[in-house]
């Protein structure tokens, strides 16, 4: 049985024209931004992307507006755009191009791929540039053995056709390391896709330290397996990391709950 969630949730009162479900996910999709700004996560400052499907409109799908840094971004203005990068509704603020291209590709074809994110942290970025990519030498990594896939790089995603290439990349792996430039997660939910991105940066952050002191020692592929097995990033029971997520959003409500707006 799934742990219900932790999170004190305040009631959804939608403005006129929004369902109670879409502002409920815009609610969760803006928490996501300031708890990627509370990490740190926002080094390129406007030029990343967090994207989530709206619940219940086939082809539609919510994204941060192009300009604002992640700590202006709220519930309210968030973009809902289709498959084909149509605005739907509010058209105050643009979308960038570059994040549209390969969040609508995944949307598209990705039935599971509710949620997807995307940074450029210094660590990530630097691991992606790696001849040998992630190390599975540490224990954030072990637990993404047999999650992540590669993609060579290509220059600026703003192609509809890296789209595709991006996704036959992927493989049906919910970890993709764009080779040169940064990580890629995609998750049934937000706190699932989180997950994936804590556990890649922390494996980054970890790779790139113990590579500055000397030869990591290797892990066993059978001591792998089981980390990832019993990850409890990945277990229902713990609402598939929504405990960590609601615990981290608790701590972004307490310093500025103006994302809930």
């Amino acid at each position: 049985m799934t742990q219900p969630s932790t999170y004190e949730r305040q009631p959804y009162i939608a403005p006129r024209g929004c369902s109670a479900a879409e502002w409920e996910a815009r609610g969760e999709l803006a928490a996501a931004y300031r708890i990627f700004d509370h990490l740190g996560w926002t080094e390129d400052v406007i030029y990343n992307h967090i994207s989530l499907r709206v619940p219940g409109e086939e082809g539609h799908f919510l994204i941060n507006p192009f300009g604002l840094h992640y700590s202006e971004v709220c519930a309210s203005n968030l973009v809902k755009v289709d498959v084909d990068g149509t605005i739907i509704g509010n058209d105050d603020y643009p979308i960038n191009p570059a994040g549209f291209t390969f969040h609508s590709a995944i949307h598209a074809t990705v039935p599971d791929a509710h949620c997807v994110m995307h940074v450029h942290t210094t660590a990530t970025q630097a691991v992606c540039c790696l001849e040998d990519g992630l190390a599975y030498t540490n224990f954030s990594a072990a637990q993404l053995w047999g999650r992540v896939a590669y993609h060579d790089f290509e220059g600026i995603t703003i192609r509809q056709d890296e789209g595709r290439r991006i996704l036959e990349s992927a493989g049906g792996k919910p970890v993709l390391m764009l080779r040169n430039h940064g990580p890629v997660t995609m998750g049934p939910t937000v706190a699932h896709c989180f997950g994936l991105m804590h556990l890649v940066n922390r494996a980054c952050e970890t790779q790139l330290a113990t590579q500055s002191m000397g030869r990591a020692r290797p892990i066993s592929d059978i001591a792998l397996e089981r980390c990832a097995r019993d990850s409890l990033n990945f277990d229902p029971r713990f609402g598939g990391g929504q405990d960590t997520f609601d615990a981290l959003r608790r701590l972004v409500d307490r310093i500025d709950p103006s994302y809930r707006r």
